[in-house]
Formats: C-alpha cells, sequence, structure tokens
C-alpha cells in the first residue's frame, strides 16, 4: 500500500504524518468512495486448485489461471515442482493486450515412483521478473476494502486409494469444498438441487453425500429424509456429514434414533484408536491404519453424536488431553441392502488441505455400500 509523509514544522517542532494514498472513485449505486492505492504485480498466478491429488499414480492436469493487472503484458509461465515430478509442458507462453484480461493454463504432472508429499509453485516471467502470487479482493460494506496477494504454492499430493463408488451425489449445506476433493479421487459429482430430493431418481448414484450443516440448513433435505433412506434400504451409500441443530434433528438424519452434540476434539493430532478394527469402513477397499491420522490440520472433527441406537457400530474413538472419550464422531449401519454412515471427523478441512489419510478413508466411506454387498 502507497504512503504519503507529510513533514510539518510547527513552533519550531518537526511533526511527521503519513497518510495513506487512496484513489477516489464514483459508484453508480453508492456514490463517491474512495479505496486505498496498492502496488500490484504485472499478472495475477492464481491457483483454482491448491492441493492436487493422485490417487492412482498417474498423471494429473494442473490449472493455472493468469490475469492481467496493469495492460500490456507477455512473457512464459512455468510450473516449478520438486526432482522427479515431470511437467509437461515445460513453460507456456502469454500475452495480454490489456488490463483485466484473463486466462487458464493447464499443465500435466507426474509424480516419480514412490513420491512423497511435495509443494509445487506456479511462476509467470514478465520482462525478466519472476512473479509467483494472486490478487485477491476482499470487498465487504462493513470492513475496509483489502487486498492481498496470495502465493501461487500448492501441495501435490499421492495418495494410493481405491474407490469403489463412482457417480456421487452431493447435497450442498453450508458450503465446503468436499465435492472437488471427491472430483480428485476419480468420481463425478452431481450436485443434488431440492427439486432432485423430492422427486429425482436416485438409484443412479452409488453413493450420496450431504455436506456439512446441511440438515440445518436445507429444508428440502428435511422433507426428504425419507426418500433418501428409501434409497440406502434398495442398496445405496449415504454418508452425512456434521450436522448442529441437535435435539430439532432427532428422527429426521439417521434411520435409527440419533442426537447430537457439541463434543468435539479441537487437537488435530490427538490420538485416534480404533473401536472395531474389523469395520468394513476400516478395511476396504483401502486397508485403514494410524498412518492415515498423520499430518490433520485445525481439529480432528465437531459435534459428535452423543447417544444412539444400538443398531449402529462406532469406528474410531479420539478425545482432546485430558477430556473423555468420544466415539460418537463416526457411526455406521446396515440399513436393508445398503450402508448409512454418520460422520463428524472434519473431512471439510483435511480433503481440501490435501491430507492423504484423509482421501483413503473417505474413499471407504463412499464404497461401504459396494464392500458391504461384496461380503454377501
Amino acid at each position: 500500500m502507497l504512503e504519503a509523509k507529510f513533514q510539518v514544522s510547527i513552533g519550531g517542532q518537526e511533526i511527521a504524518i503519513v497518510k495513506p494514498v487512496r484513489y477516489r472513485y464514483v459508484d453508480t449505486i453508492e456514490g463517491e468512495k474512495s479505496r486505498p492505492i496498492v502496488v500490484a504485480p504485472r499478472v495475477a498466478v492464481n491457483l483454482p486448485e491448491q492441493a492436487i491429488v493422485f490417487p492412482n499414480g498417474g498423471a494429473r492436469q494442473v490449472a493455472v489461471a493468469l490475469k492481467a493487472e496493469s495492460g500490456k503484458a507477455s512473457g512464459t509461465l512455468r510450473i516449478a515442482a520438486p526432482e522427479g515430478w515431470k511437467v509437461s509442458p515445460a513453460s507456456a507462453p502469454f500475452t495480454f493486450e490489456a488490463a483485466g484480461e484473463e486466462r487458464q493454463f493447464s499443465f500435466s504432472v507426474a509424480p516419480p515412483l514412490h513420491a512423497k508429499p511435495a509443494n509445487f509453485k506456479a511462476i509467470a516471467t514478465v520482462d525478466g521478473k519472476e512473479i509467483s502470487s494472486g490478487v485477491h479482493v476482499i470487498a465487504y460494506s462493513h470492513i475496509p476494502l483489502q487486498t492481498v496477494f496470495p502465493p501461487a504454492e500448492g501441495k501435490l499430493v499421492p495418495a494410493p486409494l481405491t474407490v469403489l463408488s463412482k457417480r456421487i451425489g452431493y447435497v450442498m449445506g453450508a458450503g465446503d469444498e468436499v465435492p472437488d476433493s471427491i472430483r480428485q479421487m476419480g468420481c463425478s459429482v452431481v450436485m443434488l438441487t431440492d427439486t432432485d430430493l423430492a422427486g429425482a431418481d436416485l438409484s443412479g448414484f452409488d453413493a450420496i453425500v450431504t455436506g456439512v450443516r446441511a440438515y440445518d440448513v436445507r429444508e428440502a433435505l428435511r422433507a426428504n429424509h425419507r426418500r433418501l433412506l428409501d434409497y440406502v434400504s434398495s442398496g445405496g451409500t449415504l454418508v452425512v456429514q456434521y450436522n448442529r441443530s441437535g435435539e430439532r434433528l432427532e428422527g429426521l438424519v439417521g434411520p435409527y434414533p440419533m442426537t447430537f452434540s457439541a463434543q468435539r476434539v479441537t487437537v488435530e493430532d490427538a490420538p485416534v484408536t480404533f473401536t472395531n478394527p474389523q469395520s468394513l469402513l476400516l478395511n476396504a477397499p483401502n486397508k485403514i491404519t494410524q498412518s492415515d491420522f498423520d499430518g490433520w490440520i485445525q481439529e480432528r472433527g465437531i459435534y459428535f453424536a452423543s447417544k444412539w441406537d444400538a443398531k449402529y457400530e462406532t469406528v474410531l474413538e479420539s478425545h482432546d488431553p485430558g477430556e473423555k472419550p468420544l466415539t460418537g464422531g463416526m457411526l455406521v449401519t446396515h440399513y436393508g441392502k445398503g450402508v448409512y454412515v454418520f460422520t463428524g471427523y472434519a473431512w471439510f478441512r483435511q480433503l481440501p488441505a490435501g491430507v492423504p489419510g484423509a482421501y483413503r478413508i473417505f474413499a471407504n466411506l463412499l464404497s461401504a455400500g459396494k464392500v458391504a454387498l461384496a461380503k454377501r
């Protein structure tokens, strides 16, 4: 941010006054406004996805978005990856004629054998200067306008996994990035509308997932919960992420009674134990081990179930230091021909962050019905 410094002399006393340099303009709706002048790079380098998951060792396409910030600009764009990772093309030329122009580029990135998670960077070179940051404007009426320059850096995440369910229906709740993460596993994801919940044929989905707080915020989901249970009974898999409404949702979420709570595990590396090591969620199609709980961020989970019917099976136990054991973070039950899973573990944080074990476990949740069917 540019600042102007004024030196004022009053009665022989020197006083320094520093003021931000602001740009004054007229908004067609709100009238005259002003904002700080920000020195931006010639081009903004943005990553639509910052964690790129490699579920089967093959190459993935990595997208990079470029935007001209200050008029004409030309140069080259490349991805810098660790030794052993193959990137094609090595670089891509670009030319912009005016500020505001945007283009998206795609690079093929392939991991080496036995690759481990690694960082990468997208770099634009303009007039010999390297630029590796984006431009993001935060504009809300209740706070001053802010401009930030996020680094154009991301993670390359080898996460060897098998997922048996390929066509997934997703019921978005309060908002999360889990659908994009599921797509990274190689699945197709269809976002289910209220109309779909009320009348669409759900039998074509291998699994249906409800997003965080979906039962809290989607009236159509609560109203059509019986249709989802019929889908499970016919052989489907339903994965329900956390909700907050507690007693208000009793009888509207699971096939059998369940009560939610504010119980949570806030320490991201709190120990996790397996309450039922033989559970299908821990054994197929991916064998889950303690290492799959390494590298988690911010928390283990929130809004666990506090009470549940005996027909549910617990899977995991975790708790914060000094707190009582919590086993209501993941519950599973067979219902008719299908499988129902409730999970309060924080997939909405772990999957977008590229935690390999989270992908492997979530692949098992999606595949639960297929695994159960194969064992019959």
